[in-house]
């Protein structure tokens, strides 16, 4: 049985969560139940929005208007489904955790990681669970996605 526990402290709630989300996406890709990409996440909700669990939308305060234009797209359908949405700052540490980087591929030739879906309700239920009520609890009326800074190590 896991039992999971989420302490509200402002900075140290944050963090675990930041650990709670690193650690679902490491194990969601290990157990090949993470879909990476723009493109790919929309085809994946297209045939079996049943079984994304999450969806993780990351951006560094760009000012891409066709990436804010497909995550405003994403973020209905997620919300018109049920699913969770989060969204990141930090695509470099997405970038490490995922093993995208690759020091002799330039910026372009790398995975994009604008988006990922979590797409297994078993992985890992505990860290779901966390990064869950997180998302829960983080809603305010101005704002109808959490948001969540990912730290660099």
């Amino acid at each position: 049985m896991n039992v999971c526990l989420v302490i509200k402290c402002s900075d140290s709630w944050m963090q675990s969560v930041s650990l709670a989300l690193e650690e679902l996406l490491v194990s969601s890709q290990e157990q090949n139940c993470l879909t990476v990409g723009i493109y790919e996440s929309a085809k994946f909700l297209n045939v079996d929005p049943d079984s994304v669990v999450l969806c993780v939308l990351a951006a560094d305060h760009e000012e891409d208007v066709a990436l804010q234009i497909h995550f405003t797209l994403l973020q209905s359908f997620c919300c018109n489904s049920g699913i969770t949405i989060l969204q990141v700052s930090g695509i470099q540490r997405l970038h490490q955790l995922l093993g995208a980087a690759d020091v002799n591929k330039d910026q372009d030739e790398r995975k994009d990681l604008h988006c990922l879906l979590v797409t297994n309700p078993q992985v890992n239920h505990c860290r779901l669970q966390e990064v869950g009520a997180y998302c829960q609890e983080s809603l305010r009326p101005d704002q109808w996605v959490p948001t969540l800074i990912l730290q660099e190590r």
